[in-house]
């Protein structure tokens, strides 16, 4: 059995202006930890333990149950948001590094990288029900906003595989640039952003077709910042389809992108080594987890400008807010 010697840290009490302040919980993958944020004053409030390298982490939609994905224990550990402690854990496949949840809260789908394998979850059961041999490397995973088409990104095949919810097979498999990390349905579900951490690209699928296609693929320019730097990770885009932003990794920087055009806009610069976002439930800010700096930086959508760093654990990778 697992032993820590954590502390978890005393909550803030938050006065009655900050009532509706959501949690923000990061991963750190060397510190084997989770951080907590208040969104409303940005303060780290807690920490604690996570099982060994913490990466991909979620939450229900009814803000009950937190999951992340301790890659080194091979499993899914399932958390209390409120008092941090452990509930129980869900058998995941080997190494398990990014998941979904179905908008419904059930089941969870699993990205195994050792394996080859989507795993597929009953939240409730705690069962496995299905496992979906993909492409080599899977990573990332993401679910269409009807919850009938899953999502998987598999590094080495460099291919996104359109997974039937209903089947668990695949419909279509189509070929995006090198490393493949991850991928972002539009609200209205015509559009799949999918990065391409070595391609340097953002492949835009066209999904109002009968066969998904790539349509364009993004390309990043940054004055100052070798290409080799531009490697595009998390993805991130708002529910009015105006905006998508674009982690670029080592280059230090948050692509602000036209998602009417398909046009980089803007570049925020943010911490060093930036990986994965989330937005709050209003989608008023978008925090992002800058794993080398230890911290995570806030970008005020609206404004798309950065506005705060907050310092967290160590290595931050993943992360997700509470919903209200």
């Amino acid at each position: 059995m697992l032993k820590y010697a954590w502390v978890i840290l005393p909550a803030i009490l938050l006065s009655s202006e900050q009532a509706l302040a959501n949690k923000v919980f990061v991963t750190n993958e060397r510190g084997n930890t989770v951080s907590v944020l208040d969104s409303k004053t940005w303060e780290k409030i807690a920490e604690f333990p996570a099982g060994n390298r913490p990466r991909g982490i979620t939450i229900s939609p009814d803000g009950k149950e937190l999951y992340v994905c301790a890659s080194d224990d091979d499993t899914v550990r399932v958390f209390d948001p409120d008092t941090y402690k452990e509930l129980h854990t869900l058998p995941s496949g080997p190494d398990p590094e990014l998941f979904v949840l179905n908008p419904a809260g059930n089941p969870l789908y699993v990205a195994n990288e050792n394996d080859n394998l989507v795993t597929v979850v009953d939240v409730k059961t705690r069962q496995v029900l299905a496992e979906v041999p993909v492409g080599v490397e899977p990573e990332g995973v993401a679910i269409s906003p009807d919850a009938k088409t899953l999502i998987n990104t598999s590094e080495t095949t460099n291919m996104a595989h359109f997974i039937d919810t209903s089947t668990y097979e695949i419909v279509h498999n189509v070929l995006v640039d090198q490393r493949p990390r991850y991928a972002e349905f539009t609200a209205d579900g015509k559009k799949l952003y999918v990065s391409a951490e070595i391609g340097g690209t953002v492949s835009v699928i066209n999904l109002d077709t009968d066969t998904p296609k790539v349509d364009k693929k993004i390309t990043f320019q940054v004055p100052g910042v070798l290409p080799e730097w531009l490697q595009p990770v998390g993805v991130r885009a708002t529910s009015d389809g105006t905006r998508v932003f674009v982690a670029l990794g080592p280059a230090n920087r948050v692509a602000v992108i036209d998602a009417k055009t398909d046009e980089v806009l803007d570049y925020l610069l943010v911490g060093q080594r930036v990986w994965q976002m989330a937005f709050t439930p209003d989608e008023e800010f978008l925090v992002v987890t800058n794993g080398n700096s230890n911290d995570v930086s806030i970008i005020d959508v609206k404004g798309e400008k950065v506005i705060r760093s907050v310092p967290v654990g160590e290595q931050p990778w993943g992360v997700v807010v509470a919903p209200n």
